[in-house]
């Protein structure tokens, strides 16, 4: 399964239904590292897959994902078996990485927006061969209603005034059981801060208490960031061992709008 970066919450549905994009032959074994910059249609069950191979579009036709980065694996993988967790983790790392410097904005604002990553890695025949490459993909959006990106992502997140159409909002009674939508769609929740749970080399503290964490954590921030109001709603989404352990410390808070 492709490895996709878990922002607020689970953004893909695993299993949706959809069918798989239509396959490129000359990209279903490659072995060559795949081109940064390439534009492709990707469906749900694209995103679940370990590869990909979907036929390449123009990027100034309609699109829903961009390759901002790819290469070869490092050289400790080369022996390494097709499903290593290592490559995984190290995938997670780059890509989440990558992904920042990409939109220029930091992890936390990165959080904050309907865009994630995916990657992808060569076939099982092309790994059998020696191919070591990766790619990482943007995508933006809620399964299977992914959303058309521009066509240049480079950068899109520079700068102070960020178009609320990237912005990350929910809509629903609850966080939890809200629908993600972009914050220039009537919303009753907008993501306004992210908080660190842990530093780099702490072991997972268990659920409990990331979750006391982050909501203790979240409610103070949430009341500073409205102005510390007598009254006001707030929600969080937390990330569990998976995260963790491939690098992520942070989870997002949320203040109930009237948009």
């Amino acid at each position: 399964m492709a490895r996709l970066l878990l922002v607020l919450a689970l953004l893909v549905c695993t299993g949706c239904g959809a069918q798989r994009s239509a396959a490129d032959p000359g990209q279903v074994d490659a072995t060559t590292v795949p081109a940064v910059g390439a534009c492709r249609n990707l469906t749900a069950a694209d995103i679940e897959a370990t590869t990909n191979a979907t036929a390449l579009t123009d990027c100034a036709d309609p699109h829903n994902a961009q390759t901002y980065a790819s290469g070869r694996l490092p050289a400790r993988f080369a022996d390494a078996s097709y499903d290593d967790g290592a490559v995984a983790d190290w995938a997670y790392s780059t890509c989440t990485s990558g992904l920042e410097r990409h939109l220029g904005a930091d992890e936390s604002l990165v959080m904050r927006t309907i865009l994630t990553w995916v990657w992808f890695r060569p076939s099982s025949s092309a790994w059998s061969q020696g191919a070591r490459w990766y790619r990482c993909d943007l995508i933006g959006g809620q399964a299977p209603d992914y959303i058309d990106l521009p066509t240049s992502t480079a950068g899109l997140l520079r700068g102070h005034a960020i178009d609320d159409q990237w912005l990350a909002c929910a809509r629903g009674d609850s966080v939890d059981g809200g629908t993600r939508v972009p914050c220039s769609q009537p919303h009753d929740w907008r993501a306004v801060s992210t908080i660190k749970v842990g530093e780099p080399g702490d072991p997972y503290p268990g659920d409990d208490q990331v979750k006391a964490k982050t909501d203790s954590y979240c409610r103070d921030s949430v009341s500073a960031s409205l102005g510390y109001p007598d009254t006001y709603d707030y929600g969080y989404t937390w990330f569990g061992a998976q995260e963790w352990a491939a690098g992520n410390r942070r989870s997002v808070c949320w203040a109930r709008t009237s948009s």
